[in-house]
């Protein structure tokens, strides 16, 4: 778990600091399916801004991530470019939504950050490209390699437009 200890930062308002940072990454279980950062650690820029009224967090890194695909259940590599923000406001009784959840005790839970700053980017249905087909509802096999069954019955319950057609 990557934190950052925010009392090593001191700015007056209107100041930014910059700094590199590497942030610990875990993996995502999404759909029962397990997908895996590689690296495990990520290169990431931390920048943090001191405004009048609060502090404004900055993360930006790249991150691979590896699992099945949604479709084929082959290897499929998502790559994401991130940049998230949050906002903590200077004052204590302000209203949950201007504080962030990643600052606690003069600590910023940057691996936390950037576990749910994935989680919202993903997409819909992690896939290995495109245009894929998925698996053959018969037996399994990848449709991608032109899979076909020669010998397949059609489906009876398509039966009376097969009728149709032939009279056309």
């Amino acid at each position: 778990m990557t934190t950052f200890n925010l009392r090593q930062v001191r700015l007056r308002s209107g100041e930014q600091y910059r700094d590199a940072v590497e942030v610990e990454l875990t993996p995502l279980e999404l759909g029962g399916q397990r997908y895996v950062p590689v690296p495990e650690e990520v290169p990431a820029e931390l920048t943090i801004t001191r405004a009048g009224s609060g502090t404004v967090y900055e993360l930006g890194f790249h991150v691979r991530l590896h699992g099945p695909c949604y479709r084929c259940l082959g290897d499929a590599v998502l790559d994401l470019p991130l940049a998230l923000r949050e906002y903590q406001a200077a004052d204590p009784a302000a209203p949950d939504d201007l504080r962030t959840p990643y600052v606690e005790d003069d600590s910023l839970d940057l691996s936390a950050w950037a576990r749910d700053g994935v989680a919202l980017a993903l997409p819909d249905k992690i896939l290995c490209r495109p245009d894929c087909a998925g698996l053959c509802g018969e037996c399994g096999e990848p449709l991608d390699d032109g899979h076909v069954h020669e010998d397949a019955e059609a489906d009876p319950r398509w039966a009376e437009l097969a009728k149709l057609r032939e009279r056309l």
